[in-house]
């Protein structure tokens, strides 16, 4: 035993209060480099062993914050520099799409990094070895025992005085646990050749049953069940209609629940007519209307409507919405058109509601009076 390197002194306790008064006045004495060990947790003895917070969340903090800048500095750079996309007139960097997408990395982030760092950093794995481990100290402390453990490096440590100052507080019985030293000489394994070979033959392994499970496995019988499947692929040929088309239309006269035909398809002349607009002018009304138009109109017929479009030549710029023609329209022959589409225009009746399509029409007759303002409006 003389020559083994000391790591602690450490004494065992009986019941709880013993412990928590023996922290407190370790505390007291001045140690620092010491531990506590019982077989379950014991409120009160964070205060008893002074403890500070510990330094794990700064950390998940720091980790958090990088994985939330990655994802949206990522996702500014896919939609606003590589691949930038209008979708319905809204803007590239559109934050609140991007916020789900943030939290769930600034978590993933947070949490991989904050198990790495306690693993890696506290515990200083792989050296998955300690002193206490295997001790009888430890196998008291781990059934119906309570230990104090003050460490050698400790200011103030001398053995001898340990020992007493244990005796002082009660402790049945006092151990003195020493260093492998094997372990001693082996304390970083990170580089240790038997560990590097562990983790290249573990990957390997790893990369082989998965590589064998999603090509191999799962195109064996039973689990082919997902390939070999009555149906038809999109696009594709079908062996089973004469035709041979696989993308069906819905059966000619057949109304989905809920859904009211539009009785002037194909008609724009009687949409002009005979349609109406149940909406009035107020500005509930014309707030829906604005909204509507900025986010499926603007793109390509500019925030005035005077086809300035704001799509820089991604599309053909559509006549204004200001000449003397669409200005004498109906109203019903502007809702026809955003129905049902005009020229390359495309139909917007499944992306806006009846009532948004007639709010719109009401926000263009604005825009139409705001760039042919009657003398009378200026008074």
């Amino acid at each position: 035993m003389e020559n083994k390197t000391l790591y602690s002194v450490s004494g065992l306790f009986n019941t709880p209060d013993e412990i928590i008064h023996a922290s407190e006045e370790t505390v007291k004495a001045g140690y620092t480099s010491f531990d506590i060990h019982s077989p379950y947790p014991l409120h009160g003895m964070n205060k008893a062993m002074n403890l500070k917070p510990s330094k794990l969340g700064f950390i998940t903090l720091v980790f958090g914050l990088s994985g939330a800048a990655f994802a949206l500095a990522f996702m500014w750079w896919v939609n606003v520099i590589e691949y930038p996309l209008v979708i319905g007139g809204k803007p590239l960097f559109q934050l609140p799409a991007f916020i789900p997408v943030t939290f769930e990395v600034t978590v993933l982030a947070a949490a991989i990094f904050t198990v790495v760092g306690m693993l890696f950093v506290m515990f200083k794995f792989p050296n998955n070895s300690h002193p206490l481990h295997d001790t009888l100290y430890m196998k008291k402390v781990s059934s119906d025992k309570y230990g104090l453990t003050i460490q050698a490096v400790d200011p103030r440590f001398d053995e001898i005085k340990v020992k007493e100052f244990l005796k002082s507080l009660g402790s049945s019985e006092i151990f003195s646990i020493h260093y492998d030293e094997e372990e001693l000489r082996a304390e970083n394994k990170i580089f240790n050749p038997k560990f590097i070979l562990f983790l290249a033959v573990t990957a390997l392994i790893v990369s082989g049953a998965t590589y064998f499970t999603l090509n191999k496995l799962l195109y064996m019988s039973p689990f082919n069940w997902m390939m070999e499947q009555d149906r038809v692929n999109p696009q594709s040929k079908s062996e089973f209609f004469s035709d041979g088309f696989g993308m069906r239309n819905p059966v000619e006269g057949t109304i989905a629940r809920g859904y009211t035909p539009y009785k002037f398809k194909g008609q724009p002349e009687n949409a002009g007519k005979y349609l109406v607009n149940p909406l009035s002018f107020d500005e509930k009304v014309l707030s829906i209307g604005k909204k509507n138009y900025e986010i499926f109109c603007s793109s390509c017929h500019g925030n005035f409507g005077k086809g300035e479009s704001r799509l820089k030549g991604q599309f053909p710029n559509p006549p204004t919405l200001h000449s003397d023609k669409v200005r004498n329209w109906n109203d019903g022959a502007i809702f026809h058109v955003i129905t049902e589409g005009q020229n390359v225009m495309p139909a917007h009746a499944e992306q806006i509601s009846i009532k948004k399509r007639w709010a719109i029409v009401n926000y263009v007759r604005v825009l139409q009076r705001a760039v042919n303002a009657k003398e009378t409006d200026l008074k």
